[in-house]
């Protein structure tokens, strides 16, 4: 029987909850996890597992009313402290999770458990040492005098998926299912008979299995009880169905889940003693120590060399040899200085290795500026000067812990290094007019070293307008970066469980601040044009400073990407605290009108019946006070943290209790104010209609005066007309 899709993200839902839940219990207090697809959505059990697997704490939203912006924000806070492990996540966005997509949600299930679980317990197994490795590497200068100490740059990569899956695969063929004659070359089908699940058991435990009646089992028999024997006897959480594995392609990656859980069971396998180390790793070692010698050696050369007394000709010959023999082996210590440790830091030998070159490095570097200076004036001072132009551009700005502190460091380093190439010019003619002639004065300096002194010339002619426009963009680069951090802090200030009132009203003030007088959208549009400048200038100089993945225009779309969502949720942030004030208003001032009146209204229950119907004729009035008090409140309860939605709740639930009693007993006199103002109009109306009556009654009993003087005249023109029509 094969599983179709639907089936297999089923299956893996089931497997992944299950691990899940089987950290989730260690929790103090334990958390569970229901539905992975639904339960995952607001980022508070992510979290929590990631808390649990790392033993780190992370900052979280958490309330029973979390709004989806919460959601967004604690899913991204997972996010990007699993890329701060150098976790890769591929096509996996906050969104998408919030979204409970299957597909994504599982996929970033799998990447969590491979990381910190399949990945974890395999990086101990000599095999995996062959699958994965660090992409670190040792920075070249372009200089051809540059003899300092590269900065090892350590970008650990997260271990290949196949890397953990050969090694754990040969884990189970080497220790448990070879010397059973088990031919287990996956993990899908080759578990179908429960048969694998007990030789590993057995490997582990051999007194546990009896193997000869596990061959004549079922497959559904088997896979049973090697589930139940692992979890009683080896505390494994039974995290597959026996109906799930016996099929014709079991699910790969919750049998891969499952079955690493055994290795925690395995005697460590990492060894220190190097006669027990795979022959690659001894080979590795040796040729590390080889190395560390030779620079030993060679360093000693250089004290011995320099010591010499001989000419500056002869001691520039003797450093140049000594120089081009550290040139040789740079590739060599670059290729040594690989880390290949889970966490990118160095072996013991690698740092030994690290720290000889340096030595050597800068005892040649120091040579070098002494052999310069010796060279007669004026040439000395431009030798000197050279050292120092070549020591900007090679200078790394070492990244501080934050961008703003980064970018005053660049800044400090951008204006030094102006400075020292603004005389650039001024030392090129001096050292044309001797390079021309060969000699300072008359005085002949040694070729070679005059030589190379040209070439270095020439490449910090040409390096440094692109070494300033490269600063340039990183001091705004890094404003920028300051500027979104800084903004993305206070908006997760801003969308938190809010508090009381006056709470609210100091951070609607700070938002304000911070916001609209100190013009946020406008200080936006300064950085990033100021940022687009100097990125553009940048490129144009240095075409290569736009490609791969830290290129120029490339940080510059990723900017207008996050500031796009940034932007939007800051200016969400006023109309969502403007909302919450509000109903705190409405509801204080409900609250307190309600109070009073209840107050009120118990006392008029014992008055007469008249003076009864008289307090409560605007009881529909109390009604619609009461109905705002409690929408107000119900809003506050679900947008406020945890200790004020609690007093709300139990300030709710004491008002509403009195007037539920209350109401009970006057319910009748609801509407008794709107009969009386219809009567009160009825009445008016009939007399209105009786004044008009009587008015017209009067009108049409008068007397009304006719002059016959103009009847008679109207009579005469009649017969006149009636003469003339008939002539």
């Amino acid at each position: 029987m094969c599983i179709t899709l639907y089936e297999q993200e089923a299956v893996q839902k089931r497997t992944f909850t299950k691990w899940i839940n089987s950290h989730l219990a260690k929790r103090v207090p334990s958390l569970e996890v229901k539905d992975l697809f639904d339960d995952i959505k607001d980022g508070v059990m992510l979290l929590a597992l990631l808390e649990v697997l790392s033993g780190q704490k992370l900052p979280c939203e958490q309330g029973k009313k979390l709004k989806r912006i919460h959601w967004v924000a604690n899913i991204g806070t997972a996010l990007k402290f699993l890329e701060g492990r150098k976790i890769r996540l591929v096509n996996i966005n906050s969104t998408d999770i919030v979204d409970g997509r299957p597909s994504i949600v599982l996929g970033l299930v799998w990447t969590i458990i491979l990381y910190f679980q399949i990945e974890e317990l395999t990086s101990s197994l000599p095999e995996l040492q062959v699958f994965s490795s660090s992409n670190s590497s040792m920075d070249s200068s372009t200089s051809s005098t540059d003899t300092t100490s590269p900065p090892v740059k350590r970008r650990p990569q997260p271990p290949l998926q196949g890397g953990a899956r050969k090694a754990l695969l040969r884990w189970v063929q080497q220790t448990a299912t070879k010397c059973q004659g088990l031919d287990v070359k996956d993990f899908g089908p080759s578990w179908r008979t429960g048969l694998a699940f007990f030789a590993v058991i057995n490997a582990l435990r051999p007194n546990l299995v009896d193997m000869e009646q596990v061959w004549r089992r079922s497959n559904r028999e088997n896979l049973q009880e090697a589930f139940l024997l692992a979890e009683t006897e080896l505390g494994i959480p039974q995290l597959l169905d026996p109906a799930d594995v016996d099929v014709d392609k079991p699910d790969e990656k919750s049998v891969m889940t499952y079955v690493a859980q055994f290795l925690k069971h395995h005697p460590d396998r990492k060894q220190n003693d190097s006669e027990e180390q795979p022959e690659e790793v001894r080979e590795q070692r040796k040729s590390q120590r080889e190395l560390k010698m030779w620079l030993e050696h060679l360093e000693k050369e250089a004290v011995q060399a320099q010591e010499t007394e001989s000419s500056l000709d002869e001691q520039y010959q003797l450093f140049k040899s000594l120089q081009v023999q550290l040139e040789m082996k740079r590739k060599q210590v670059e290729g040594a200085l690989q880390s290949t440790q889970r966490d990118g830091m160095l072996t013991v030998d690698q740092a030994l290795v690290k720290q000889a070159w340096e030595r050597v490095s800068n005892r040649l570097l120091d040579w070098h500026l002494q052999l310069d200076r010796s060279l007669p004036a004026p040439l000395g001072t431009v030798g000197e000067w050279l050292h120092e132009a070549e020591g900007a551009l090679r200078q790394e700005i070492t990244l501080q812990q934050g961008h703003d502190i980064t970018a005053n460091t660049v800044h400090k380093a951008l204006q030094q290094h102006k400075d020292v190439l603004r005389s650039l010019e001024s030392h090129q003619q001096i050292f044309q007019r001797i390079h021309r002639d060969r000699s300072v004065d008359g005085v002949a300096v040694p070729q070679d070293q005059l030589q190379d002194m040209a070439e270095r010339m020439n490449f910090v002619s040409t390096s440094s307008s692109i070494h300033l426009a490269r600063m340039a963009f990183l001091e705004n680069k890094h404003h920028m970066q300051a500027f979104l951090t800084l903004a993305e802090s206070r908006l997760k200030s801003w969308i938190i469980k809010y508090g009381h009132q006056e709470s609210v009203e100091l951070m609607l003030n700070n938002y304000i601040s911070f916001v609209e007088k100190q013009h946020f959208f406008e200080n936006y549009e300064a950085l990033f044009q100021s940022l687009k400048e100097s990125a553009e200038a940048y490129v144009s100089l240095d075409s290569s400073a736009d490609e791969g993945e830290m290129g120029v225009r490339r940080f510059l779309r990723e900017v207008v990407t996050q500031w796009r969502s940034l932007s939007m949720e800051v200016r969400s942030v006023r109309s969502m605290l403007d909302e919450v004030l509000s109903n705190w208003e409405r509801y204080t001032s409900t609250v307190a009108s309600l109070q009073a009146w209840l107050e009120d209204a118990e006392e008029a229950l014992s008055q007469p019946e008249n003076l009864k119907q008289e307090f409560f004729r605007k009881l529909s009035h109390w009604m619609d006070q009461h109905a705002a008090m409690n929408d107000a409140g119900n809003f506050l309860i679900e947008t406020c943290d945890e200790t004020v939605s609690l007093h709300l709740k139990q300030q709710l639930l004491l008002l509403n209790g009195r007037w539920r009693e209350l109401f009970l007993q006057v319910k009748q006199y609801a509407h008794s104010d709107e009969f009386e103002k219809w009567r009160k109009d009825h009445l008016k109306a009939v007399w209105t209609l009786k004044e008009l009556l009587e008015t017209a009654e009067t009108k049409l009993n008068a007397p009304v005066q006719v002059s016959f003087l103009n009847v008679r005249a109207f009579l005469g023109f009649t017969v006149r007309v009636r003469e003339n029509s008939q002539n």
